[in-house]
Formats: structure tokens, sequence, C-alpha cells
């Protein structure tokens, strides 16, 4: 209980300030652009998957030498979760001069029901620019060990078109951008994210490299996998 409030605590700061329920339901319409971009940047998160390998068997770290894969990969990511959404869109609605029900459509646009998503962005350094279809991204506790407990992400090109998901920091082109979906609840309505997860890390696999950004669960998104197994259970 310490520890939860401690996580919270941190987010607030985070945040500048603690993002209420009622401030999510509809006070987010009178953020200042300030506000709102302080907040839809507030998952934002960079990292790298890593440039060496383990021999286990030698202990020796060694750099691989191949030329047709890059050795290491710059990561960014940014987690939407419901403030950050919220926030991409009052600051377009400022920004573009929006009507608040064409804001509030842009929540609802971002919102995809029974999932999360996560931008994540990788530029490939010392090497081949190519990035491989095959590379990974998993969603899971912190410190988990469990491998059935990791949420396997999948790329959706055409949230590309969505606004509120397309964060509100300048865009660097040395990045691709994918938007990786995670779902919140498994087919019998178990929360993959279950509510004593305090945070979470995003784990980003290619080749034989992972990389990893950690965030706090902010409280909304347990409230949303409550309010998602609520409409499940519903008949």
């Amino acid at each position: 209980k310490h520890r939860k409030q401690l996580t919270l605590a941190f987010f607030c700061a985070l945040t500048s300030f603690c993002v209420s329920q009622a401030t999510l339901d509809e006070g987010y319409l009178n953020w200042s652009l300030t506000q709102a971009e302080t907040i839809a940047q507030s998952t934002y998160q960079d990292g790298k998957v890593g440039s060496r390998v383990l021999l286990a068997w030698t202990g020796i770290d060694t750099r691989v030498l191949k030329t047709e894969r890059a050795q290491n990969y710059k990561l960014r990511a940014t987690w939407f979760t419901p403030e950050v959404i919220r926030g991409s869109a009052r600051a377009a609605q400022l920004r573009s001069r929006l009507s608040a029900d064409e804001t509030r459509k842009l929540v609802a646009e971002a919102e995809t029901a029974g999932n999360t998503v996560i931008m994540v962005e990788i530029d490939p350094n010392q090497g081949s620019g190519v990035i491989p279809d095959d590379w990974e991204a998993f969603l899971q506790p912190h410190g988990n060990t469990n491998p059935e407990a990791a949420i396997r992400g999948k790329d959706n090109s055409d949230l590309r078109k969505v606004r509120a998901l397309q964060g509100v920091r300048q865009r660097n082109y040395d990045y691709d951008r994918f938007w990786m979906v995670f779902p919140l609840l498994d087919d019998k309505g178990k929360a993959l994210l279950p509510p004593e997860a305090v945070e979470v890390d995003l784990v980003v696999r290619i080749y034989n490299r992972e990389g990893t950004v950690q965030w706090t669960v902010p409280p909304s998104v347990h409230t949303l996998v409550s309010q998602l197994q609520v409409k499940r259970a519903t008949p």
C-alpha cells in the first residue's frame, strides 16, 4: 500500500498535477496548452536495444561485427494512456481551433475497445538501416519472469492516421514509427495487467537483442481495465 501511494505521488509529480477520473471525463477540455502538452508527453521514454551479445559460456561481452544488420537500435516509446490521449486531443483542439464535440471524437477515435496503444520509434545505429519485419514488442509487469504474463503487441499502421495517437513531440525522421496495440483483457476477461501491477516494462526484441523502457501504471489504466471487465461481464 505504501509503495502504491509513493508511485501515485510520483505519477502526479510527473504530470504536474494528479488527473482525477472526473478531470478525464470532461475536465481535459479546460486544460491549458501547457498542461495538455505536459500530460501528452508524460509517458515518453527513450532507451536502446543493446549493441552487445553475451557469450554465456565464456562470460565475454562482445560486439557483433556483421554489417548486414545494425549493431544497436535507438528506442523511443510513448504509452497512450487515457490522460495522454486526452492531452494530445486537447493540444490538437487548441492548435486547430476544434470544437468540444470534435475533440471528443478525437478521443473516441483513439480509444480502441479493450486495447492500449504504445507508439514505438526505432532508429538503427552502427550498421544497416534495415529494421527486420519479425521484431517484437511485449508489455509486462515490471520484474516479470513468467513468459505467459507478457502481452504481445500487434502493429497497426492504420493508427498513424489517428490524430490523438500521433503525440505532440516534434517528429524525428531518423526514427521509424510503429503503433503497437496490446490487449488489456484475455479471451476470458482476465486482466492482463493485474491490479497489483504498479510498474510495467515494454520489452522490444530485435534479432537476439532486447531493450526495455519502464512506466508507472497510472490509476486511469486500472480504472479502464475494471470498466472493460464490467462491460465484458454484462449480458
